[in-house]
């Protein structure tokens, strides 16, 4: 089991106003999945994707899918 904390960064294309979300690519190789959370809810919940579904996700981000929370 790995101890690695995440390292979390927003796109460099976020530019709008602070609705982003961050991931922790860093964690894909050793836990086979994204983590995700809400930029501006730091202590927040974290969404974990599994790798296959990330793009998945992102896709759906900016085909409006979620609507605006």
């Amino acid at each position: 089991m790995t101890t690695e904390s995440p390292r979390w960064f927003t796109s460099s294309y976020s530019d709008n106003g602070g609705a982003c979300v961050e991931v922790a690519a860093n964690l894909v190789a050793s836990r086979g999945m994204v983590p995700v959370r809400d930029s501006k809810d730091l202590s927040g919940p974290t969404l974990g994707l599994r790798v296959d579904a990330f793009p998945r996700f992102v896709a759906g981000i900016k085909a409006g899918e979620f609507g605006a929370i």
